[in-house]
């Protein structure tokens, strides 16, 4: 019986950002930041595919550019930061679709709540930086409901407008560093 020995990959967060986008009365988009996070990939070598990741985001690290939205996304009616400090995705099954695209399959953990959710990821490349250490280049995206993870809070304008759309845009762009 042969075991291969698996490569490690880290998020390198100095080149790497994670956003998220969200309607807001209909009309605009209100694109959010987590500042911190960590994730790694384990691979056989440099084949991505059949690969395990892992990911999560401290929710106190959110930030919409806006100090009483952010205070507002931390609190019970959205995060709920103090009882719930981080946003937690483990991949079940990472595919191969096409030449670098990749369709990753896992659990999302907002709150309390856990669903299985579907990402669609481009392998950017892999090179090796000035320093001598080797980086690949992931760009995630995917789109999940808000409500179905416990983020329910909303109210409607006089005119009727919702405030907040049920539909959250993820996007990841991601530099990761072989250990």
């Amino acid at each position: 019986m042969t075991t291969t020995t698996k490569t490690l990959w880290k998020v390198d967060p100095t080149h790497s950002e994670v956003q998220f986008k969200v309607k807001h009365l209909v009309i605009s988009t209100v694109t959010g930041n987590f500042g911190s996070y960590e994730g790694k990939i384990e691979a056989d070598g440099d084949d991505f595919e059949e690969a395990e990741a892992t990911f999560t985001a401290d929710v106190d690290s959110i930030t919409t550019n806006n100090e009483d939205r952010d205070q507002h996304l931390k609190s019970d009616d959205f995060f709920d930061a103090e009882e719930y400090s981080q946003i937690k995705f483990e991949s079940t099954d990472i595919e191969k679709v096409d030449d670098g695209k990749y369709k990753v399959t896992g659990n999302l953990t907002i709150r309390d709540v856990t669903k299985e959710i579907e990402l669609g990821v481009v392998h950017g490349g892999t090179v090796e930086d000035p320093y001598g250490n080797t980086k690949a280049g992931f760009e995630v995206t995917g789109t999940i409901n808000r409500k179905e993870f416990g983020l329910t809070w909303n109210a409607v304008t006089e005119a009727g407008n919702v405030v907040v759309g049920d539909e959250v845009t993820l996007q990841l762009n991601l530099q990761f560093v072989k250990n």
